[in-house]
């Protein structure tokens, strides 16, 4: 069974930094790309970033760039996000997720508040 399990979200002040961490489970990590999704209260869910285990390519959307920093270690399957000066408009819950058999799998999500 494919779990997800999303750690590391917390309470920061404007321009501070988390690792979030994704744990993944149940499936060959060097096979898939895992992405991480964020959705603020009233919002829709959005695209952040995402990685690729095979050959370790990225994407971040714009609204990211330069700020985070997607990782992964397959050693360990677990995928990182390293997000540095963070901006109040950066608070939702962070979700990730991944897609096999035309399925996605999302993880319970993790809180990031930024204050400012």
């Amino acid at each position: 069974e494919v779990q997800l399990v999303e750690s590391g979200g917390g309470l920061v002040q404007a321009g501070g930094s988390l690792r979030l961490s994704c744990a993944a489970s149940g499936f060959t990590f060097d096979d898939y790309a895992i992405g991480w999704f964020r959705q603020a209260p009233g919002k829709e869910r959005e695209g952040v970033s995402c990685i690729s285990s095979s050959d370790g390519s990225t994407y971040y959307a714009d609204s990211v760039k330069g700020r985070f920093t997607i990782s992964s270690d397959n050693a360990k399957n677990t995928v990182y996000l390293q997000m540095n000066s963070l901006k109040p408009e950066d608070t939702a819950v962070y979700y990730c997720t991944m897609s096999t058999y035309g399925r996605p799998y999302w993880g319970q999500g993790t809180q990031v508040t930024v204050s400012s």
